[in-house]
């Protein structure tokens, strides 16, 4: 079972992604996907999202500048069982400029209209956080199933 962190880092009403096609073996190929990854040892959920946002964006934000919103566990017949805790954060246009159609080891960073990210290819399960997300939902807890890519069921906790 792994622990993963992911942030959903917004600006004028578009998110920044990350559309991951540098890997060959990666559970997330050609998705679009929020900043994040796997935690390190003895790292917190805070830590890990830190850590990640600054690895693969170059930004530094702090935990206060970020909003801990869920826990997201997926159960995959392929990849296992994660537990993903998710976090937004504001991100300003100082740090916006160094973003712009950046890559880095596992794909393009851009900055895409909120209302236009359910039209990405994005895991099914991300769409129920996202309007989650979008709705200012109180913290949650949401439990994804997938047999392959696709997704066959799905509990929402605490909302």
């Amino acid at each position: 079972m792994r622990n993963t962190s992911l942030c959903y880092l917004e600006n004028s009403g578009r998110y920044l992604m990350l559309h991951r096609v540098k890997k060959e073996v990666d559970e997330n190929k050609d998705k679009w996907i929020g900043i994040g990854g796997k935690f390190e040892e003895g790292e917190s959920p805070e830590d890990c999202a830190v850590r990640e946002i600054e690895e693969e964006t170059g930004m530094v934000f702090s935990p206060e500048e970020m909003r801990y919103r869920a826990v997201v566990t997926f159960v995959s017949d392929e990849w296992g069982t994660e537990y993903m805790h998710l976090f937004t954060a504001s991100a300003d246009h100082r740090r916006l400029l160094q973003l712009c159609g950046r890559e880095n080891e596992e794909g393009t960073l851009e900055w895409v209209p909120v209302e236009k990210v359910e039209s990405l290819p994005i895991w099914e399960g991300d769409r129920i956080f996202l309007r989650l997300l979008a709705k200012d939902a109180p913290f949650f807890s949401l439990k994804l199933e997938y047999r392959g890519d696709m997704l066959i069921r799905h509990t929402l906790y605490n909302s």
